[in-house]
């Protein structure tokens, strides 16, 4: 017995018959079936109970309730004569001598059913979330985060982790993605940052003596949503490792990764560890993706050197890769959505062919491969049946475009697809720098504090030669699981002389790395062990356990596409005094 009630509404069972109980929660449903008859749903955290009105004074009690108000049911335990075996409790029922509104719904109509919320339009769900976390549905995903989270938090200070909380208030930092900032009351014109990622804090952290960090960490970051991404804020199992190496970090996290996928994933199997090993050139030849979804069979292929001057244009002087698929029975009209639905996707135009029942190349571009049919056939040992879907351009655009094609062939012709699995890999032996698409110049590709493969020489071996900095590996490593991009780490550059050159190659100087990093900086003078992390996304994880298609579905409150929180009102105005107390002056353009 706890509370105001003897039982929950998941509890009682054909044992319980004869008692006294009080019962309380949310009036689901009422369905009057005479004049003093009825039979109502109530509903709490725990299930569901059926309580039967058979009398007239009970009747107008019940009566004038609206749905979905709290109410404390006392009465008998019976046994149903018409039982429900889909429920725990569908052997019994309560009899109540009586009912007592706790919190009364003012609402005749409510926004949305409460067992279809799911069926409703997004915002309005979002609007009224706390009526849409009612469905047991909804809220399934939330119970499980929270077993997730503990679990986690089990395993990894199982393994001899400290959970340290780190700074939500901090300085600005340049991660690759909009800080959130907070003006300062007390610092005119400065601005503390929500922090990207408590990067630098667990580096310090592994500086500072401590051995094995982790924490449940809040990240915010102004960016888009995705699907797979939410706006704002999000959650990672943040870690850090001093004196270790790569395979510390991977092996680590495998060991606590597997036995969640196993106890709470949706489906049967989970890749074994240690995890396929791919490096980062290799997934973008054969998947197109640094994050491929190995559930799917097919791979991609290079035909650049067997069609190049075969008269068709988009071939000419380009890079062109290409993917087959055998048994294809698929009609034109499906082609063409295909060929649509890649361009929407990618930007770029694909390009087909098939092979009759003669071993002929015939339909799409067929007529440019005339020339070349025999080498083409060979290089993709195509059969009759086979279907050839091509991507053209320079080369990264190339791969890119093949791998979106990869992956809806992959998912739409039958028997490329074995979904029942979790199929993880580790991507690694990313490349150190790249050249930014907007500004042309060298940049960092994924993570500035990462160490260099090579260390100090393979930099001042490369200096001044863009193809050969290009060609510099980098000690990261991201976790993919089912197309997504899971986790992200790296082993980190912890030595002041080799940092201070590896932003040189981008045009910042010790100044500018003292001046953006000073914390970080002065504390590597003072002698950082080797050490490597990485940080595992939380929200995305409960994601791929529960199958949900939207990253929404598993965060309590998320705010809509746009960034807002449509519950809360937020963002919002405030007052002129909040502005002027933190010495800000609005300056809106229309």
């Amino acid at each position: 017995m706890f509370q105001s009630r003897t039982h929950n509404c998941g509890e009682l069972r054909l044992s319980n018959a004869g008692e006294n109980v009080t019962i309380v929660g949310w009036l689901e449903n009422v369905r009057e079936v005479g004049s003093n008859f009825a039979f109502c749903v109530l509903r709490d955290y725990y299930g569901t109970t059926q309580v039967v009105i058979e009398n007239e004074e009970m009747m107008k009690v019940i009566k004038p309730i609206n749905k979905e108000s709290t109410i404390s049911v006392t009465g008998t335990v019976r046994e149903r004569e018409s039982k429900n075996t889909k429920i725990p409790t569908g052997e019994i029922e309560v009899v109540p001598s009586k009912i007592e509104i706790l919190g009364k719904c003012r609402h005749n109509q409510l926004p949305f059913e409460i067992n279809k919320s799911k069926d409703a339009d997004e915002n309005t769900r979002l609007k009224y979330r706390y009526l849409d976390l009612r469905n047991p549905a909804v809220k399934s995903n939330i119970i499980l985060r929270c077993q997730v989270v503990a679990e986690l938090r089990r395993l990894m200070t199982e393994k001899g982790f400290l959970e340290i909380t780190t700074p939500i208030l901090t300085a600005s930092s340049p991660e690759g993605a909009r800080d959130y900032l907070v003006p300062a009351r007390n610092h005119p014109g400065k601005f503390y940052a929500l922090p990207q990622a408590p990067q630098q804090f667990k580096q310090l952290l592994m500086t500072s003596g401590f051995d094995r960090y982790f924490q449940i960490a809040p990240c915010f970051r102004d960016e888009d949503a995705r699907a797979d991404r939410t706006p704002g804020e999000f959650y990672q199992l943040d870690m850090e490792m001093a004196f270790a190496t790569q395979d510390d970090v991977l092996s680590t996290l495998e060991d606590v990764l597997v036995p969640v996928f196993q106890k709470y994933g949706k489906y049967s199997r989970v890749s074994p560890a240690p995890f396929r090993h791919i490096p980062f050139n290799e997934a973008m030849e054969r998947y197109g993706s640094d994050k491929p979804d190995l559930r799917i069979d097919l791979e991609i292929q290079d035909v650049t050197a067997v069609v190049q001057g075969c008269g068709f244009g988009p071939f000419d002087g380009n890079t062109v890769k290409a993917v087959a698929v055998d048994d294809f029975t698929q009609a034109r009209k499906w082609i063409d959505k295909l060929l649509v639905d890649v361009e929407v996707q990618t930007g770029n135009k694909a390009c087909w062919v098939k092979v009759d029942e003669n071993g002929e190349l015939t339909g799409g571009i067929s007529k440019f491969l005339v020339n070349c049919k025999d080498a083409f056939v060979e290089k993709l040992n195509l059969k009759p049946g086979s279907f050839v879907c091509m991507a053209a351009g320079k080369k990264s655009a190339a791969q890119k475009t093949a791998g979106v094609i990869r992956t809806m062939l992959g998912k739409r012709v039958p028997g490329h697809f074995d979904e029942d699995q979790y199929a993880l890999c580790w991507i690694v032996d990313f490349p150190m720098y790249e050249i930014g698409e907007e500004s042309g110049a060298l940049e960092f590709c994924h993570n500035p504090f990462s160490m260099p493969q090579g260390g100090m020489q393979a930099l001042l071996d490369a200096e001044g030669d863009t193809e050969k900095l290009l060609a510099i590996n980098a000690n990261q490593y991201d976790l993919v699981c089912n197309g997504y991009e899971s986790a992200s780490g790296a082993v980190r550059n912890h030595d002041p002389e080799i940092m201070v050159k590896a932003f040189e190659m981008v045009g910042l100087g010790e100044e500018d790395v003292k001046a953006k990093f000073p914390a970080m900086y002065n504390a590597f003078t003072y002698g950082a062990p080797p050490h490597a992390g990485a940080a595992p996304g939380v929200d995305r994880l409960i994601m791929l356990l529960t199958g949900e298609e939207s990253i929404r579905e598993v965060i309590t409150f998320p705010m809509n596409k746009n960034a807002q929180d449509l519950m809360m009102d937020a963002p919002t105005s405030v007052e002129q005094h909040q502005l002027d107390t933190v010495h800000i002056a609005l300056n809106i353009k229309e």
